[in-house]
């Protein structure tokens, strides 16, 4: 990796701040943003658009392996595109969260797209912020910095209402939040940190707080 780069990756579960906290950082650091999730989930919307059963493992791998994802790698810009089509919007719907972890439970799937995440991260000419669920250890494991984030059940559930503008019920939270993480945690640990990942509690930090303390590790980390 040329020494001018910098690539930081960022794993967490849902509502552990990892998604707004590596858009800031990204920012600060005149680097790419890469939301791998949001590639799960354009083609959880891809295959819902064909009409495939997300039951049908080998349809759901021609839909992923076949899937056209274009998204945005500049943190001031939030934009998905699959097969040519706009789904910024659609994928952070209820009908994709729900099926979302059908993709990521394919171990073809997720070879597919861990592929084109580490094909992106590689092409960024300054280095690039990315953060999902299995970056420090699958995706990207020689990053120059490997970061966990955890918080607390409460924390994430009501970091994840206020995203969502209180959309959803409580029930329907939980279940998008919780469920998610369960499901995804029997495919890959991003609970606990691996050998050589610093973990960031954030239960008790403000959104400025998490930003400046992961701006201190990076600063450690790369002095």
């Amino acid at each position: 990796m040329p020494s001018d780069r910098l690539v930081i990756a960022i794993d967490g579960p849902s509502g552990s701040g990892k998604s707004s906290t590596s858009r800031e950082m990204a920012r600060r650091l005149g680097l790419a943003y890469l939301d791998t999730g949001a590639m799960y989930r354009a083609v959880a919307v891809a295959f819902l658009d064909a009409g495939v059963d997300p039951a049908d493992t080998d349809a759901v791998i021609a839909a992923t392996t076949g899937a056209d994802i274009e998204l945005s790698l500049d943190p001031d810009e939030s934009w998905v595109r699959v097969n040519g089509r706009d789904v910024t919007a659609e994928i952070r719907e209820p009908r994709t969260s729900a099926v979302v972890s059908t993709v990521a439970r394919i171990p073809q799937c997720r070879a597919d797209l861990v592929a084109r995440q580490r094909a992106l991260m590689d092409a960024a000419p300054s280095g690039v912020v990315a953060e999902g669920r299995d970056i420090t250890t699958v995706v990207y494991p020689d990053a120059d910095v490997r970061l966990l984030l955890t918080a607390s059940e409460e924390a994430r559930l009501a970091r994840r209402g206020t995203e969502l503008g209180g959309r959803l019920s409580a029930s329907e939270l939980r279940d998008q939040v919780l469920r998610r993480d369960r499901d995804d945690s029997a495919l890959v640990e991003f609970q606990t940190a691996a050998d050589g990942v610093l973990l960031l509690d954030t239960s008790d930090l403000t959104f400025d707080q998490v930003v400046e303390a992961i701006l201190t590790l990076v600063k450690e980390s790369t002095s």
